[in-house]
């Protein structure tokens, strides 16, 4: 009893470096799987076992992550899916300056608001949905924070509904816990995939298109049924999945990813490793950045090169006025 004991929890805390089988006896070691995100776990949807976690205990921030339990708040609360949310001043983000295509005064049904938050991680939408909530924002983050504690998410703690807080924080393990009870929200599953939108978003007949912000979902050798992802400078580029591999449902979380494509670059490893107990190659990080340096100083070379020659021929340079014009320009105030 106490082996069996000892051996269960040895799969629920993951990443061991027992080899672990998969699906139709694939042997899968978890030593093979090298990942660029600095916490990742993977855990079997269907009984909740890990099959491998990477500093899965580490409190992190996690960006527009926040945005699934954002989703699961407005449709516990019941609120109508139908009822018109208006974008506000309060909306806009004056802490990290993100751009949104949602302008002031737009008006769009809840649903619609929610979608594009799900799909397109809109900040602006994702405000709104809090703002409009009952009791205001505070009463929705509250409910946010309350939720968490009854999904058994101890160290996750929630300060806005959209994720530019860097004081939305969780862990790996929290956040598998977070997808899978996403996943009993039939429209989560389904706005979350979305693979692009349209929306109507003044009585002009004006048509704004948004794409989802994770490429995988367009990829027909993935099954994808729920994901988000996430980016501040705190927290990294992060991802969050509920897939079909192997036959089987796997919930993946990838945590602050080096570089622009490392997280979906991770995500296809993992994936591979999961269907044949192999490791794809995880790019060399310092190889990386030297050959984006050499190419950088290779570029300016070529352009002062260009500019140098297009100055020996007394050409004005792209950018420059030519001395004559520069000379007739009448500086205001002087």
């Amino acid at each position: 009893m106490i082996r069996m004991l000892l051996v269960v929890f040895t799969c629920l805390v993951g990443g061991g470096s027992a080899a672990l089988a998969g699906a139709e006896g694939t042997s899968r070691d978890p030593a093979k799987l090298h990942l660029e995100s600095a916490n990742a776990i993977i855990v079997d949807a269907e009984n909740g076992l890990s099959i491998y976690a990477k500093a899965a205990h580490d409190v992190t921030p996690i960006a527009s992550l926040t945005k699934l339990m954002t989703a699961m708040v407005v449709l516990d609360s019941g609120v109508p899916l139908d009822e018109r949310l208006d974008v506000d001043l309060a909306d806009i983000d004056f802490l990290k300056g993100s751009r949104s295509r949602l302008r002031m005064g737009t008006s769009l049904p809840r649903a619609e608001m929610l979608r594009l938050a799900l799909m397109s991680s809109e900040n602006r939408a994702a405000s709104a949905l809090a703002r409009h909530h009952p009791g205001g924002t505070r009463a929705f983050v509250a409910a946010m924070n309350a939720k968490a504690l009854t999904l058994g998410m101890a160290q996750s703690r929630f300060e806005d509904s959209t994720g530019l807080s860097p004081n939305n924080v969780s862990t790996a393990i929290d956040l598998a816990r977070l997808v899978r009870a996403a996943a009993q929200y039939p429209l989560i599953r389904e706005y979350s995939t979305t693979e692009a939108h349209f929306v109507d978003v003044d009585m002009t007949g004006h048509t704004l298109g948004f794409n989802n912000s994770n490429a995988l979902v367009k990829k027909s050798d993935w099954d994808i049924q729920l994901q988000k992802t996430g980016y501040i400078r705190e927290a990294g580029r992060c991802v969050v999945l509920l897939a079909m591999i192997a036959s089987r449902p796997m919930v993946i979380v990838l945590l602050d990813s080096i570089g622009k494509y490392s997280r979906i670059g991770d995500a296809q490893r993992v994936k591979h490793w999961l269907e044949t107990g192999d490791s794809l190659p995880a790019p060399d990080v310092r190889t990386r950045m030297k050959n984006a340096v050499k190419a950088f100083v290779v570029k300016n070379k070529s352009a002062k090169e260009s500019r140098d020659t297009a100055k020996s021929r007394g050409k004005p340079i792209k950018g420059t006025f030519p001395p004559r014009l520069v000379q007739n320009v009448k500086v205001r105030g002087a």
